[in-house]
């Protein structure tokens, strides 16, 4: 390889996930009026005779994204399955249908693929979908899945991240923090069943944030809510990569800040206690940690009365003017939000 060619190469790592994929695809173009919204969000939005459909592909990868040390092929398909729907209901659309192909070795017999099936019509069935379709194929290493998720939007209802207004306030619907708790306690006993597999592992109870990490529950419940109150979210997005980062897209894609309170973020005594356990700070896990599939949004000022008793969704903080994006500590601190969750 010359030093030309060696001056020229950039590592991905640069990028991160994120700034690949606009990297990647900054040069695409939209050739057909029913493509109605294209990369760059939860899903993509089609017109299809008059009605939106939204489409959404998700990849999940072995040693990656999952870990069969731990991971109950029936749990991996529910969760495979369930990850793409959370990103449809991050729309503020309701899935309809679902496609899986994968990818696996010989190491894999026929009845752990019936089991892995078995999670995922499983989760079809808890949330009314379909599954339609897929593929499979030999893999040389590791299991890989591919999952499309396919849903039905109302006219001027689909929700993007780009659409923030300064004054909307920020909402988070559940708790935050669970699952990366409930991937290191995991990862913690995979180590040290390793050193000395005679040891049975000690999940200490903590079937909350074992749940939370295994089997988590995309929030079809939150949609139909804002259905019946009569709120058509301003901007929303699904949690799976941290609430820091994911806000930090609604903020980056609205070209707006924001100002969030540390004392308003939702966490679970479960995981409060886990994390103190661990010395470590729940709040810092609540923002960086990812794979809580919970749903931020934000609303107008004037929907508030009707969200603020509600014990599911919790308001966090609120949209500004300008490109500051701010976290104000129990003490009352000031910090810059950054994006630390999954890249």
């Amino acid at each position: 390889m010359s030093s030309q060619e060696q001056s020229e190469r950039t590592e991905i790592d640069e990028l991160g996930e994120f700034g690949l994929i606009q990297h990647l695809t900054k040069n695409v173009e939209l050739h057909n009026a029913s493509t109605l919204q294209g990369i760059g969000d939860d899903a993509a939005v089609l017109d299809h005779l008059g009605k939106p459909i939204v489409v959404s592909t998700d990849l999940l990868l072995e040693s990656i994204h999952f870990d069969l040390a731990y991971m109950p092929l029936k749990h991996l398909g529910y969760k495979s399955v369930v990850v793409n729907l959370s990103d449809i209901y991050a729309m503020n659309c309701l899935p309809t249908q679902v496609t899986v192909s994968i990818g696996v070795s010989n190491r894999f017999s026929v009845e752990a693929l019936e089991e892995f099936y078995e999670g995922v019509l499983s989760a079809c069935n808890a949330y009314g979908v379909d599954l339609i379709g897929g593929d499979t194929s030999s893999s040389l290493r590791g299991f890989v899945i591919s999952v499309t998720a396919i849903g039905e939007g109302m006219p001027n209802k689909i929700v993007c991240r780009n659409t923030a207004q300064i004054g909307d306030l920020i909402c988070v619907s559940g708790d935050l923090g669970a699952a990366y708790l409930g991937l290191l306690l995991l990862e913690r006993e995979k180590k040290i069943y390793i050193e000395n597999p005679k040891i049975q592992p000690d999940l200490e109870g903590q079937q909350y944030i074992i749940q939370r990490v295994l089997k988590p529950e995309a929030r079809k419940e939150i949609v139909l809510l804002l259905e019946e109150l009569n709120i058509v979210p301003t901007s929303m997005i699904d949690i799976s990569d941290g609430l820091s980062s994911d806000l930090l897209h609604i903020c980056t894609k609205s070209e707006k800040g924001c100002f969030i309170y540390e004392d308003k973020i939702p966490i679970h005594p479960d995981t409060k206690a886990f994390a103190y356990k661990l010395n470590l700070d729940p709040t810092a896990c609540a923002l960086s940690g990812g794979d809580d599939y919970e749903l931020l949004f934000t609303i107008a000022t004037s929907d508030y009365e009707k969200i603020k008793s509600h014990p599911h969704i919790s308001v966090i903080g609120h949209i500004v003017e300008g490109d500051k994006k701010q976290l104000q500590t129990k003490s009352g601190n000031l910090y810059p939000l950054t994006a630390q969750g999954w890249k």
